[in-house]
């Protein structure tokens, strides 16, 4: 699936006609963007791609394996990006830096697929959704208070502030920021004045 990552542009989506598949989940993602609060059903999502409910569950078997699919892009997009970032860059803070800009950066880019980061839209669902997007907000403190404890070991001052402490806060500030720009229904956006902040709390940490 391809919406809109943290270095593709509107042109790029535009190039290949996307799937039935992709055109399923792209609805969704448009539906959760543009109608928050509001109850999603198969009927409704049907008439919106401009299908049948019934070619809706050839290609998804229920809602959740949708609300699936969609949390695999996250995962995919985020995950493979943040490897990147730890093969080229070698600084802890700007590892860091780089890590919270991209999930500030993704969740800007796709709204509708940030409501799953909050939980929202999973009310009612299967508790197996809300705790894989726990699994994935853990997976990123982890890579976080990774970088930090290793430090020393690259031979980078050690920080005066606990690893776990340290990532946590870190992780707290982004969860923070993507909450603000969901309750204003997306206007404001998670990367306004981030750079400034981002100064404040290195200065503070490492």
């Amino acid at each position: 699936m391809k919406l809109m990552s943290t270095d593709q542009t509107a042109t790029n989506e535009t190039q290949k006609k996307p799937s039935r598949k992709d055109q399923i989940l792209r609805s969704l993602a448009t539906i959760l963007e543009q109608s928050p609060g509001q109850r999603i059903t198969t009927a409704g999502l049907a008439k919106h791609v401009g299908v049948s409910e019934a070619a809706l569950y050839r290609h998804f078997p229920s809602k959740a394996k949708m609300f699936e699919a969609l949390i695999e892009f996250i995962e995919n997009t985020i995950f493979s990006r943040i490897t990147q970032i730890m093969s080229e860059e070698m600084q802890a803070d700007k590892r860091c830096e780089m890590i919270l800009g991209l999930i500030l950066t993704f969740s800007e880019r796709n709204p509708g697929i940030t409501r799953i980061l909050t939980g929202d839209p999973l009310a009612g669902e299967t508790e197996r959704l809300r705790q894989r997007v726990t699994q994935l907000f853990d997976r990123i403190e982890a890579q976080l208070r990774q970088i930090i404890r290793e430090m020393p070991l690259r031979g980078e001052q050690k920080t005066s502030t606990d690893p776990i402490v340290a990532a946590n806060l870190l992780l707290s500030l982004v969860e923070g920021r993507i909450g603000q720009y969901v309750r204003s229904n997306f206007e404001r956006k998670p990367t306004t004045e981030w750079d400034a902040q981002w100064q404040v709390i290195r200065e503070g940490l490492f």
